[in-house]
């Protein structure tokens, strides 16, 4: 660890990346993931707000043309929530398996999932090969 991550006591993606396979999952690395979860968390749920908020205070227009695409931004609005907080749900799951000890962890194989993926992805549950058969065989078998 640098320096002056040492002295701030936080990790940064750089230590985290250059941090040796036996610091895997430290207390330091859970502590950036748990800030990572738990900032994202915080950006989803004022999205929400913000949402509810805008649909609340659209009117009603008389004009056909401008309620379907009132109607249409709307729809598109929610399916973008609908996404975030099946998102909100994995990040809370992320929280649950720091809580439990498990998290960088593949649920699936029991071997470490990787700093860089969990970067990239910080809710993940899956080592990348685990992920990529759960694909295929989505695939294969269609679902």
């Amino acid at each position: 660890m640098n320096k002056l991550a040492a002295r701030a006591g936080a990790e940064t993606e750089a230590t985290l990346l250059a941090a040796s396979p036996d610091e895997y999952m430290s207390a330091g690395q859970l502590a950036f993931f748990r800030r990572r979860l738990l900032d994202e968390e915080e950006a989803l749920l004022s999205a929400v707000k913000e949402t509810a908020g805008h649909l609340q205070e659209s009117e009603i227009s008389s004009d056909w043309n401008d309620r379907a695409s009132t109607e249409e931004e709307h729809t598109l609005e929610l399916r973008v929530r609908d996404r975030e907080r099946k998102l909100l749900q994995k990040i809370r799951e992320s929280l649950r398996r720091i809580d439990e000890g498990n998290y960088g962890w593949c649920e699936e194989t029991g071997e470490p999932i990787g700093i860089a993926r969990l970067l990239a992805r910080p809710t993940a549950a899956l080592c990348l090969e685990a992920q990529e058969r759960r694909e295929q065989s989505k695939r294969r078998f269609g679902g």
